[in-house]
């Protein structure tokens, strides 16, 4: 299985605190977020990784390489302008892998499913659950979710029984919020969704593609991951995960 790490984010909210670096590059536990993501998909398996970049780039390829030292592959997609989560994600399999997916789909071979995963975010999922999770449910996309109180800067799912997504909103008003299961920014999907993703266009999956893909009637399921999400997102959030790693409370 391939993965796609989204890591060109400005990170603009955290902007006094981390002005010389990408956001990604925020050292928690003496490493970068993506460092512990990068291992973490390894040591499930997953070496095979595209990182897109774009705000300092030179900081996440001059540290990394070609991913070896890590015993994973690196491969690099440079965006000269953000085209958003969904669109990032189209252009790398465009670049690197579409035409193996158009072959695939003319010989009526099985589609094999990749990760998408938000660099910003430190992941300590039991990622073999929720891939095994994807499978059995066979759906176009499976997103990870966890369960969160306040949830106005979040996406937020609504389930049914089956956990299948029946509706998914991003940043919702106060009116809106009917579900406090968060998006976590891990997801697997199916090289269908190329079909919801048009080429250069700005996109995000939360806001453009996944509430589409519903719309649509496509099967898009929710799985309450099992591990811990420590999130950046704002200044108050890496303060707080710091203190953690300080404390010795994040693990």
């Amino acid at each position: 299985m391939k993965a796609i790490i989204l890591a060109a984010g400005k990170g603009r909210r955290l902007k006094e605190m981390i002005d010389n670096i990408p956001k990604p590059m925020v050292k928690v536990k003496e490493k970068p977020i993506l460092e512990h993501n990068i291992k973490w998909l390894r040591n499930y398996g997953i070496k095979d990784i595209y990182i897109n970049i774009h705000h300092l780039p030179d900081v996440i390829t001059n540290y990394f390489g070609n991913g070896s030292k890590w015993g994973v592959k690196l491969t690099y997609s440079y965006e000269p302008k953000l085209l958003g989560t969904a669109g990032a994600v189209r252009k790398i399999l465009e670049e690197y892998w579409r035409h193996k997916v158009v072959e695939q789909r003319q010989k009526g071979i099985d589609l094999k499913p990749f990760l998408v995963v938000y660099g910003d975010n430190l992941f300590e999922y039991d990622l073999k659950e929720i891939i095994h999770f994807h499978k059995r449910k066979k759906g176009i996309a499976t997103i990870a979710l966890y369960k969160k109180g306040e949830v106005s800067q979040s996406g937020i799912a609504v389930l049914d029984n089956d956990n299948k997504i029946l509706k998914f909103i991003e940043k919702p008003k106060p009116e809106e919020v009917v579900s406090h299961l968060v998006n976590t920014g891990l997801y697997v999907l199916e090289p269908d969704i190329l079909d919801y993703i048009p080429s250069n266009k700005v996109l995000d999956f939360g806001k453009d593609v996944f509430p589409k893909m519903i719309q649509k009637g496509e099967d898009i399921f929710g799985v309450i991951a099992k591990g811990s999400l420590t999130a950046i997102d704002t200044p108050g959030l890496l303060k707080k995960a710091l203190q953690q790693a300080v404390n010795g409370k994040l693990r």
